[in-house]
């Protein structure tokens, strides 16, 4: 299963959480951005509905596949 990690670090004047290299949107205290993180996290988590998806690869060829609503990555936060 898939791990996604939410870091809570400082970021831009304020405190941010990171997922990879990505960054939130700046907060003025740890508190909020750990709550937002707390909050993306649970949402990560929700089951959704089982689709099917159609998308083109970089050499053009077109793909069908079946995208598992439940399969969800586990999420956690962790304050760095």
């Amino acid at each position: 299963m898939t791990e996604v990690t939410y870091h809570i670090v400082e970021h831009d004047g304020g405190f941010a959480y990171k997922v990879g290299d990505v960054f939130s949107e700046t907060f003025p205290s740890r508190a909020e951005a750990l709550q937002a993180a707390q909050a993306a996290a649970a949402e990560q988590q929700v089951p959704g509905s089982t689709e099917g998806i159609r998308y083109q690869d970089g050499r053009g060829q077109w793909h069908d596949e079946t995208a598992q609503g439940s399969d969800r990555p586990v999420a956690r936060v962790v304050e760095d």
